[in-house]
């Protein structure tokens, strides 16, 4: 079982910056893909940045350039650091576990956290 927890939602002026964090707990595997989802009301629910264990990152195109994900292992968090944030932004956001478990693919998701992007 995978807990997974959000926090940095905030409400914030057009060009600001937050920092979400997702801390990870439980049965947490080193392989494990984390991941950034956001949803906006009245939209379906779509893929902000993903990172592998190796590094490696993937961004939805609204957000590269603007966005940045990380992970520390250690700590088994992953980070979203959001800049020039635009009100297109505002969604609930969503951190996202994604790996193997017994030859099954398993995919877990935090309750969310709110970002406001307003004036």
């Amino acid at each position: 079982q995978v807990q997974l927890v959000e926090s940095g939602g905030d409400l914030v002026q057009p060009g600001g910056s937050l920092r979400l964090s997702c801390a990870a707990s439980g049965n947490i595997f080193s392989l494990d893909v984390m991941g950034w989802y956001r949803q906006a009301p009245g939209k379906q629910r779509e893929l902000v940045a993903l990172i592998t264990n190796t590094g490696f990152t993937n961004y939805a195109d609204s957000v590269k350039g603007r966005f940045t994900i990380s992970r520390d292992n250690a700590k088994n968090t992953v980070y979203l650091q959001m800049n020039r944030l635009e009100p297109e932004d505002t969604a609930v956001y969503y951190c996202n576990l994604n790996g193997m478990r017994w030859g099954k693919a398993v995919d877990y998701w935090g309750q969310g956290t709110q970002v406001t992007v307003s004036s």
